[in-house]
């Protein structure tokens, strides 16, 4: 029995120091101290001894349990140190290295200058304001003077989703609805996504971006429209920009004005983005036709206003000297990381 108690010994001690993780210590503290080890199989295997041997071998095998207990912690606590140190090493930090920059995403152009704009125009007074852009025909035409014989109620130009029911083909539905809402004065603008039937090129596209604006109020005249519109011009495209009004028509203004800007390509110079003309346009205005005044309750005799609406995506490009508008929806990621 001694020399198997020594022999056991010398095994397990020399197969301790190769051990190397706590799940093999573990293994190996069941395999000889558990309740089914080698060690505790001895013990209960002293019933076979003479009476007279019991005593100095259980004292022998409790001696080699203890001996292993100790040797088995001193072990474990070498392992963890060990692991440790294995540990700090892989994990070493050298500050002296270049980080790795982080891509950060960014705004859309077109939210830039969303921002910009809304940033503008509150500066002067306006409140931002939103509407469905599922409108009625009341609201998108009937409202804004757009007689039913119109073009622009056309299907070509206009998606029907139902009888009377449409998305709309312009913001300045929410102007009627802010003035039949509020009384004056009234002083407002409107961005917002809007739907026409175009077909998809360089300068078109089904879907698209406006910011209308309308001003109410007693005695509003054409030249605050264009103090407004210059002011508005100035702090997109730089002071120096200038502003020219050219007559047109709208059903909802009277009387109407297309509103151009020195080209900022050339500074009016003339080059290939204006066609030589030194001009861009980049909105319509008017004075708000007594009849969109009168039909959302308003009084005409008492009150006048302005209107303009801005094409975002345009005022985008021109602002950028984007080429193509598709640019603009493609989300390509190389063309959205210049902003």
């Amino acid at each position: 029995m001694k020399e198997k108690l020594e022999a056991l010994r010398v095994k397990a001690l020399g197969e301790l120091e190769t051990l190397e993780t706590p799940k093999e210590l573990e293994e190996f503290r069941v395999r000889l101290l558990g309740k089914k080890g080698e060690v505790t199989e001895l013990l209960r295997g002293m019933g076979a001894l003479p009476a007279e041997e019991r005593p100095k071998m259980g004292q022998l095998i409790n001696q080699l349990r203890s001996e292993l207990e100790a040797a088995l912690s001193e072990r474990e606590k070498n392992i963890t140190t060990l692991l440790k140190e294995k540990r700090l090493k892989e994990e070493t930090l050298d500050v002296t290295l270049p980080g790795t920059k982080k891509k950060e995403g960014g705004l859309h152009p077109l939210n830039i200058v969303l921002n910009d704009l809304i940033d503008i125009f509150q500066s002067m007074g306006f409140d931002v304001v939103d509407g469905p852009e599922v409108e009625t025909e009341h609201y998108c035409f009937e409202a804004l003077n757009v007689p039913k014989d119109h073009p622009a109620r056309d299907m070509q130009d206009t998606f029907y989703l139902a009888e009377n029911l449409l998305l709309r083909t312009q913001t300045s539905a929410a102007q009627a609805r802010t003035m039949e809402q509020r009384k004056p004065p009234i002083r407002m603008i409107c961005p917002g996504r809007v739907f026409r039937a175009d077909e998809v090129d360089a300068t078109h596209s089904p879907v698209f971006h406006q910011v209308e604006g309308l001003v109410v109020d007693k005695g509003i005249t054409l030249c605050d429209l264009k103090g407004v519109l210059e002011q508005f011009a100035h702090e997109i495209y730089g002071p120096e920009t200038q502003v020219k009004f050219r007559p047109s028509f709208f059903p909802f203004t009277e009387p109407s004005v297309e509103v151009d800007v020195t080209c900022s390509e050339c500074g009016g110079k003339g080059c290939r983005v204006c066609k030589g003309t030194g001009w861009i346009e980049i909105l319509g205005a008017g004075m708000v036709h007594p009849r969109v005044l009168a039909g959302c309750g308003i009084d005409p005799e008492e009150y006048t206003g302005f209107a303009f609406g801005i094409g975002l995506d345009r005022l985008t490009t021109t602002r950028y000297k984007i080429s193509d508008i598709r640019l603009l929806f493609e989300n390509d990621q190389r063309f959205l990381e210049q902003f």
